[in-house]
């Protein structure tokens, strides 16, 4: 619950405070730039009180500044909201190369949230079930292109809309990117586990018979 409260204060504070500033006159670029400076203070607080910043979050980081340095040097607020395509256009050639590495992504995140004794359970269906493998590297494939057609409609939103329209604009999308994320890797999931002969019980794989 706390990780999520952090991921929901860093998307919706940086909208929140747009608007604001812009319902109080602010000019676009420096509204913009408001906004992102939320997840650098995040992460100054974070290394303040000893927190680790994942690889994720310095990423993240390291984008923005290119960006802001590009609008600077550029005098377009357009400029400083195409961090957002470079970064889902990054994260989707990521999780691109992960598929054909050691561990997908998808197996990989899925440890970083479960508790040791599920984690086994993780790692378990890992090394038993093929198909379990499979459908982890399909699956994170399938992010990969999400984020990918995600990024190229984010280009063509900051390109195409006014700059005001632009952060509504893309909250929208990745809301839809999410859930049609989620909504076809369940149907998919469980279509594909069960022509194995397998389902999905928690984080355990079973096999169908010895399920019911």
């Amino acid at each position: 619950m706390k990780r999520l409260n952090g991921v929901l204060i860093e998307v919706l504070a940086p909208l929140a405070l747009f608007y604001g500033l812009r319902a109080a006159g602010v000019d676009q670029l420096l509204a913009l730039l408001a906004g992102a400076v939320i997840p650098v203070v995040t992460g100054l607080r974070d290394l303040a009180a000893g927190q680790r910043i994942g690889g994720v979050r310095w990423f993240v980081l390291g984008a923005m500044a290119v960006t802001v340095a590009g609008s600077f040097i550029s005098g377009s607020p357009r400029a400083l909201l195409l961090r957002g395509v470079v970064l889902m256009a990054a994260l989707g050639g990521f999780l691109l190369v992960t598929v054909w590495a050691r561990r997908p992504f998808l197996y990989e995140a899925a440890r970083t949230v479960l508790d040791q004794d599920k984690q086994r359970t993780w790692c378990r269906n890992w090394d038993d079930h093929p198909p379990f493998r499979r459908l982890l590297r399909l699956c994170s494939a399938l992010w990969a292109a999400a984020c990918l057609l995600d990024a190229a409609l984010r280009a063509v939103i900051v390109l195409v809309l006014p700059v005001d329209a632009v952060p509504l604009a893309e909250l929208a999308l990745l809301v839809v990117t999410l859930a049609a994320l989620v909504i076809v890797q369940r149907v998919f999931g469980r279509a594909f586990l069960r022509r194995h002969g397998l389902r999905l019980d928690g984080v355990e794989v079973t096999p169908v018979a010895a399920a019911r």
